[in-house]
């Protein structure tokens, strides 16, 4: 049988064919990195996102990560560096128990939100939040054309103004379908007044075969009308489950009606004050006890003489003592 490429030479055992592999595959074969092994980082993307213009020197690449956890959503801007990737800023869907959304931490609507309470953060600390105000929620994207260059802002005067904040939508490992929760970190980080390069094509409300797009169906969803809906379904067909999946919203006195007030209140509180204050609802990470360094061979032995050494005292000690017990009794 002959050899197909990526394999070995082939060894006829019985009615079966066995792949032998051999040294020169073994000599040169390459370990992945640990991270792809793990199925946590796409090294292709990653590629194309972190590499920086050899003729620019100190400019990094800002990237917007978003990453979802089982409770909250987490949005970072992050550059790299040589030892390591540095964040920039960052927001969690933990925070928004402040500005009034206590419950749905991870849908949507608090996608949207938190990508927003990233945006108006970072441009407060770098002092562009006046001149980058954004624009409403759900509103059509917005593009300036300024010679060769697409921003994805707001109308500005280029000449006089200082440049907006351009950063790259980073996904991670996760699916990219229309209508994910990461474009709605997307899209409240580009009405916050962020630059991120995107189009209307994987938001909700497109339609990739009639190829329209529907700005009041993506309103709709930032605004929660799509957990309005189901809330109102549940309800009227079954209470018990409406009670059981809807318990927290219940307890904080949320009805159906009452969603859209609820995140319109929210953005309002997050454009006034994006600061960010340590409360109730910000655990600090635990730290991480250190690990012992292994001991060496000799370190090792000395332990075992130390250890037979005390055996022996100890073993001494108490023949002395029954030997003194003895003598007192006679």
């Amino acid at each position: 049988m002959g050899k197909k490429p990526g394999h070995g030479r082939k060894k006829q055992v019985g009615g079966f064919v066995k792949i032998l592999k051999n040294k020169a595959y073994f000599k040169r074969f390459q370990t992945k990195f640990k991270r792809r092994r793990e199925g946590k980082t796409d090294y292709r993307a990653r590629k194309r996102l972190v590499a920086q213009p050899k003729n620019k020197y100190n400019s990094p690449r800002y990237r917007f990560v978003v990453r979802f956890t089982n409770k909250t959503v987490i949005c970072q801007i992050i550059y790299a560096e040589m030892n390591g990737d540095k964040v920039l800023c960052s927001a969690y869907s933990s925070e928004l128990p402040r500005y009034g959304l206590k419950v749905g931490l991870k849908n949507y609507s608090a996608a949207y939100c938190t990508g927003l309470l990233l945006a108006r953060r970072l441009l407060t600390s770098l002092g562009l939040d006046e001149m980058y105000q954004g624009a409403e929620a759900g509103a059509p994207v917005q593009t300036v054309k300024y010679g060769k260059r697409t921003l994805y802002v707001e109308d500005l005067e280029w000449e006089t103004e200082r440049r907006p904040f351009r950063c790259n939508l980073d996904v991670g490992i996760t699916a990219t379908s229309t209508g994910a929760r990461v474009f709605g970190a997307l899209k409240g980080a580009s009405d916050g007044g962020l630059d991120i390069p995107h189009s209307h094509k994987r938001f909700p409300g497109y339609d990739p075969e009639s190829k329209e797009y529907s700005v009041e169906e993506h309103r709709a969803r930032i605004f929660g009308e799509h957990v309005s809906d189901y809330m109102t379904h549940l309800e009227e067909k079954d209470t018990e489950a409406y009670q059981a999946q809807f318990s927290k919203y219940i307890e904080e006195d949320i009805d159906a009606d009452s969603l859209e007030e609820l995140y319109e209140s929210v953005h309002e509180a997050i454009r006034e004050d994006p600061s960010f204050q340590a409360g109730k609802e910000y655990v600090k990470p635990a730290t991480v006890k250190p690990r012992q360094r292994r001991r060496t061979l000799k370190q090792r032995k000395f332990r075992v003489q130390q250890k037979k050494a005390w055996k022996a005292w100890k073993d001494s000690q108490e023949e002395s003592d029954e030997e003194e017990e003895d003598s007192e009794s006679d």
